[in-house]
C-alpha cells in the first residue's frame, strides 16, 4: 500500500498495488533528474570543446589513442573503461529525452567514447544535421573555439 503525500491519491485508486508510486521513489527520480541536469549542463560543453575541430573533416577516420603503446593490460583497462563511460553516457542520455538535461547531446558524447563498426560514419551523420551542428558551435564559440569543420 502507497505511503506518504501520495497514499490518497485518486491516481493509487486505480493502480495495482506493485505499480504504486511511494513517496521515497518520487524522491530518488526527483533527485537522479536534478543531478543528472545539473551534470550535462557542466559537463557536456566541457566535452564538446574539446572535440578537435578537424575531427569530423575526413571521410575516414585516422585512428588515435593516447594509450596505443602502454602496456596491453594498461591498453586494455583504459579501453574498457572508456567504453564504460560511453555506454553511461547514453543510458543518461536516453532518460535525458524525458527527464530534464541534454539527452540528444549527451547520447552522441557517448557514442563518441564507445567503439564499434561505422561508429565514425555515425558520428559524422550526426554531427552534421544543422540542429546539431549549430549547438556544438554555438558551444564552440562560447569557449573560443574554432567551428567543427565537416
Amino acid at each position: 500500500m502507497p505511503t506518504g503525500i501520495f497514499a490518497d491519491s485518486p491516481i493509487n485508486d486505480n493502480m495495482p498495488d506493485w505499480i504504486s508510486i511511494d513517496e521515497t521513489t518520487i524522491w530518488l527520480l526527483a533527485v537522479f533528474s536534478v543531478a543528472s541536469f545539473v551534470g550535462s549542463l557542466m559537463l557536456i560543453p566541457v566535452l564538446v570543446v574539446r572535440i578537435p575541430a578537424d575531427y569530423f573533416a575526413e571521410k575516414k577516420r585516422h585512428r588515435w589513442e593516447p594509450w596505443a603503446h602502454q602496456h596491453p593490460l594498461i591498453r586494455w583497462s583504459l579501453l574498457f573503461a572508456k567504453n564504460l563511460l560511453g555506454y553511461t553516457f547514453i543510458v543518461l542520455g536516453i532518460a535525458m529525452l524525458v527527464l530534464p538535461g541534454q539527452g540528444t547531446l549527451t547520447i552522441l558524447i557517448g557514442i563518441m567514447f564507445i567503439n564499434f563498426p561505422g561508429k565514425y560514419r555515425l558520428e559524422r551523420w550526426v554531427v552534421t544535421r544543422e540542429p546539431v551542428l549549430n549547438t556544438i558551435n554555438k558551444l564552440r564559440h562560447r569557449a573560443g573555439k574554432a567551428p567543427l569543420i565537416t
